[in-house]
């Protein structure tokens, strides 16, 4: 397939830029790949799709406020700086992008903060957008990582054009997130409430936890329309022996193993054994799927609606059949389903 095959018109209105106000009240659509047939219902009936012993899989990452704004020295301009990941924690280094770019060179330096209390030097350019930054801050590293979170912002989606509010540090947090070091959220665990887990619990569900640190990589557009020259940045994975016994186990059952989101898919697609289980997992992948692909371990997923040309569209496609998909999608458009990060949801069994 190619990149001209995940291409679609999304009207303005349906871009969710709040969440429901309850988070399992989102609508869910819900696609059978056997029967061919979609269904209109809400998040919070998600819970008639699962039997006993039935293993959801949830990614655990935690958003950290990645947004930060500074000045520039002398000349005083604002400057974003999106924080991608830490380098070294003993020397202060972060991954950044910077906005504008063009005014940020090697050597400039930012002030963050009414007092200025912490400064960056740019000591790298790695791309058009992106610079290594060293952090200079008079304290620990316990309090260094305290004040880069009291300066950052919740790093909404760039769609979303309007500016995060207090509400959004937890809006856009999973009710299970444990393990900081995300960028983005995995917006498809956004629609757990409480109440429904502890549901999905008392029925008897399983859960397994494993952590993926979403990266901007993967919202990074695709840009060639032979998507195998694609390169995916790498995220940071974990899969520990406690999920990895949980899932093999459901497999063995022949149970449903449902992927709470596509990095949760991403996660367990990097870390399948010959015999088609699951592996531990620890490191960084920057494993690319789209269709064709075979799938190992999950065999049922919930997701968002997702963005066209993303790599995103492109996981669910290989999962859901391409065709089947975009009929879902085109009714999705008609129903009035909101798409992206706090948007509805999707169920595919």
């Amino acid at each position: 397939m190619k990149l001209s095959h995940f291409s679609f018109e999304l009207p303005d209105e349906l871009l969710a830029e709040y969440p429901s106000e309850n988070r399992d009240e989102a609508r869910l659509m819900v696609l059978n790949r056997k029967e061919q047939t979609i269904e209109h219902k809400y998040f919070k009936d998600l819970i008639d799709y699962f039997e006993p012993n039935d293993v959801m899989v949830l990614n655990n990452t935690k958003v950290f406020p990645a947004r930060l704004y500074g000045n520039k020295e002398k000349t005083g301009a604002r400057i974003e700086v999106f924080l991608l990941r830490e380098l070294n924690p003993e020397t202060r280094l972060w991954d950044v992008l910077v906005d504008p770019a063009r005014k940020i060179r090697i050597g400039n330096k930012l002030y963050f903060g009414d007092d200025e209390s912490l400064v960056a030097e740019v000591i790298d350019n790695t791309t058009s957008r992106g610079r290594t930054l060293r952090f200079l801050y008079d304290g620990s590293y316990d309090e260094f990582r305290q004040k880069l979170t009291d300066l950052g912002e919740t790093p909404l989606p760039k769609y979303i054009k309007r500016e995060a509010e207090p509400e959004d540090e937890e809006r856009y947090q999973t009710i299970y997130a444990k393990n900081e070091g995300a960028v983005a959220a995995p917006t498809a665990g956004l629609h757990f409430s409480k109440h429904l887990m502890k549901r999905l619990e008392i029925k008897g569900v399983e859960f397994a936890e494993v952590t993926l640190h979403v990266g901007l990589g993967t919202f990074n557009p695709v840009e060639v329309e032979d998507l195998s020259k694609h390169k995916m940045d790498s995220e940071e994975a974990y899969v520990t022996p406690g999920a990895v016994d949980t899932i093999n186990r459901g497999i063995q059952r022949k149970q449903r193993v449902c992927a709470v989101g596509t990095t949760v898919m991403r996660a367990l697609e990097s870390s399948v054994s010959s015999d088609n289980t699951l592996n531990e997992f620890g490191g960084w992948t920057n494993k690319f799927i789209f269709p064709p692909y075979d799938f190992s371990i999950a065999n049922s997923m919930i997701t968002n609606f997702h963005t066209p040309k993303s790599t995103l569209l492109m996981m669910v496609s290989a999962f859901a059949g391409h065709d089947f998909l975009f009929k879902a999608y085109e009714e999705a458009v008609k129903e009035k389903y909101k798409f992206y990060s706090y948007g509805d949801a999707m169920l595919i069994i």
